[in-house]
């Protein structure tokens, strides 16, 4: 790897000599690692990260709209004579390009940001609301950049009513015979169907705008300061794309205030945590009310619910499918994961008119 890294590293027009790296665990998808380079004996650290083309199937675009929102929130955090440090910032190669294609992959390279910590689970109410103010400064960053110049990088990501017709479709086709194993499984996320389409409907009626949205908003894809403790930068940006705003809400929501893991097997542990989903809210909501609509408000809540069903779908259809996207670290991980997401929707639709009135509260409505 080291003989790679220092390719990389060459390539990206990166100077010093690579002394040392280490596998960065977090995330599901791309294989990612600090990478130490060392020049007149001063040490920096870079991110390192191959890209996973099973996944991510056109690459290039994803850097290409990485470049277009990282170069126009930056343009507006210099306008507003505040730091780019609030903005990741990815090295390019003597072409110019923000990514490079070798043998073994797709790379690129993103400067180590220092002092900083990340979070997969947090019980913390203001790094929580620090988290949400820094997702919805990051949308409001781009409230005023035109969507439609973005690339789709994964065709229909948080179309739900795309994933769960797919998913039925599986379940019918079968074909790693684990469908009689589901049954429970596959009859809640019927049940659920209506009301998890709904803001397919409200899309297709023109009554919600597509924005500029993130589209994996958890709480580990925010960088803390780790002496203040305060969010500095939103991070992974391969999923954004036009979106819901809801869909970035709820998807943090989703992570952020379950009382346990995505992947908890213990499902009596599995609920909607209020207090965190209040403080995410009341960091999330002030910082991009003014550029909603109405109905975009008045549907966050439905959000969480919306995306909590998919991501339950997502898993479950993986695993009927024999366990190809998602990494798994035993035997039935996807199935325990689409058990907890079921579990945590269900409290989620049983808190909806508490959630709204949270929101509604926030917003001033």
């Amino acid at each position: 790897m080291k003989q790679l890294f220092t390719e990389l590293a060459e390539a990206f027009c990166l100077e010093g000599v690579v002394t040392d790296y280490s596998v960065i665990s977090n995330g599901n998808i791309n294989a990612t690692y600090d990478v130490t380079l060392t020049r007149a004996g001063e040490e920096r650290h870079f991110v390192f990260q191959k890209v996973n083309i099973f996944v991510f199937n056109n690459p290039t675009r994803i850097m290409k709209n990485i470049d277009r929102i990282t170069a126009h929130i930056a343009d507006k955090l210099e306008q507003a004579g505040k730091s780019r440090d609030g903005v990741m910032h990815f090295a390019k190669t003597a072409a110019g390009k923000n990514y490079y294609m070798e043998e073994q992959g797709f790379w690129r390279v993103s400067e180590y940001v220092p002092n900083t910590v990340t979070y997969n689970a947090c019980d913390d109410l203001e790094k929580l609301k620090s988290a949400g103010r820094a997702f919805g400064e990051f949308q409001t960053m781009l409230s005023d950049f035109d969507a439609s110049l973005l690339y789709e990088t994964i065709p229909n990501f948080h179309n739900t009513r795309s994933r769960i017709a797919v998913f039925m479709r599986h379940v019918n086709e079968d074909p790693c015979g684990r469908a009689d194993e589901v049954v429970a499984e596959i009859e809640a996320i019927r049940g659920f169907r209506a009301q998890a389409e709904r803001l397919n409907q409200l899309i297709d009626s023109q009554e919600l705008p597509l924005r500029v949205t993130h589209n994996d908003t958890k709480m580990n894809n925010v960088l803390f300061d780790r002496h203040t403790g305060e969010a500095k930068t939103v991070i992974d940006l391969d999923t954004v794309m036009p979106g819901l705003v809801a869909h970035d809400f709820g998807d943090a929501v989703r992570y952020a205030a379950n009382t346990a893991a995505e992947d908890e097997p213990d499902l009596t542990r599995v609920g909607l945590d209020m207090d965190r989903f209040r403080a995410f809210a009341e960091g999330f909501i002030p910082e991009i009310t003014a550029a909603l609509t109405p109905l975009e408000i008045d549907t966050l809540a439905l959000g969480a619910f919306t995306i909590t069903i998919e991501l339950a779908v997502r898993f479950l259809d993986d695993y009927i499918t024999g366990d190809r996207y998602f990494k798994t670290l035993y035997k039935g991980h996807n199935l325990v994961r689409a058990r907890c997401q079921l579990k945590l929707a269900q409290d989620m639709y049983a808190r909806m008119a508490e959630m709204e009135a949270i929101v509604a509260a926030i917003a001033g409505k």
